[in-house]
């Protein structure tokens, strides 16, 4: 897993605190005992007190496009309605073909098969789904099982990324 240090706190539209973290991506860091327990974030002291404190970034473990490769196809925009099936399920892109899921509103989960995946260099397992939404697309690497399923109303297309 991704680790990276928290640069600032805010809150969210629902009042939520998160943590923007130095890598660009926030995370959630709220305080619900039993559960979770971080009295912390509930003081303006406490949370400057945790400025610089590691927190796992899945969104680092994102995979990335390689630099080579060009856009070969785009899709229509599919909506939570329009989404086909065939992407709902279990499926994975052709050999040396890449795929980036575009949210353009709303969220989409995006999840990989299996949780024994490809390990990070720490030797931590990697994250496996991640919500998705605007800015903040999904990579689809070559041949790998994964799933889509729209959390509420969403706007998104795909594309299909090759070599040259």
């Amino acid at each position: 897993m991704a680790i990276s240090k928290t640069a600032e706190f805010f809150q969210d539209e629902e009042g939520h605190w998160v943590a923007r973290l130095e890598c660009g991506h926030t995370q959630h860091v709220r305080h619900k005992p039993p559960l979770v327990s971080r009295p912390w974030v509930l003081s303006e002291e406490g949370r400057t007190a945790h400025l610089g404190m590691p927190l796992d970034c899945n969104f680092c473990d994102l995979p990335r496009l390689p630099d080579d490769l060009v856009l070969a196809h785009r899709t229509a925009t599919f909506d939570q309605d329009s989404i086909p099936a065939s992407l709902l399920g279990h499926h994975d892109t052709k050999a040396d073909v890449w795929g980036r899921l575009v949210v353009e509103e709303g969220k989409l989960l995006y999840s990989l098969e299996g949780g024994d995946e490809p390990s990070t260099p720490s030797g931590s397992k990697r994250h496996t789904s991640w919500v998705l939404t605007p800015g903040l697309p999904g990579i689809i690497e070559p041949e790998r099982r994964h799933r889509i399923q729209p959390v509420g109303p969403v706007r998104f297309f795909l594309e299909f990324w090759a070599r040259p």
